[in-house]
């Protein structure tokens, strides 16, 4: 009587583990973009309520603002310097602020260090257009246009 093992041989097992390991190298470099993409996108976030100040200014002025003290962020006690972004600051974002390039009521924000290929000070930069009807429209840049922040972490509708 003949004893008949089964299982997996040496070189089935190494095959595998380096299909694996192969996986891994692919898997790990987009996954990193991936968490800087969702960093990103709370920055994003967090511009709603400027741009609702920088509307009403506009609105209330008829100009846009020049300055985040203009803008209604809040200030230092000199009235100048934005305090952590007009408060806006969190993990991901260093500063939130508005002043007068490219344009009036420019919208800078200013990155933090992301760890996934972006370095501190890293910017994306929301500019307002005001339409015919009065309407603002905001533009959005990454490094394609006025800011900073490379294109492949940036929303869709700031790669220019």
């Amino acid at each position: 009587m003949r004893n008949h093992q089964s299982g997996f041989t040496l070189i089935e097992l190494m095959i595998v583990v380096a299909i694996v390991g192969i996986l891994a190298s692919v898997a790990v470099p987009a996954y990193s973009d991936y968490t800087v993409r969702a960093k990103v996108s709370e920055a994003v976030a967090a511009v709603a309520p400027v741009k609702a100040s920088v509307a009403d200014y506009y609105y209330g002025n008829g100009e846009l603002p020049r300055s985040s003290a203009n803008a209604g962020l809040d200030t230092d006690e000199s009235g100048t310097d934005p305090i952590l972004g007009g408060g806006y600051a969190t993990d991901v974002i260093g500063a939130i602020t508005v002043d007068q390039a490219p344009s009036a009521g420019t919208i800078k924000v200013t990155f933090k260090d992301l760890d996934g290929g972006t370095t501190a000070d890293t910017t994306l930069v929301f500019i307002p257009t005001i339409g015919d009807n009065g309407q603002i429209t905001w533009a959005c840049e990454s490094e394609t246009g006025n800011g900073t922040l490379p294109a492949r972490f940036a929303p869709a509708s700031c790669r220019g």
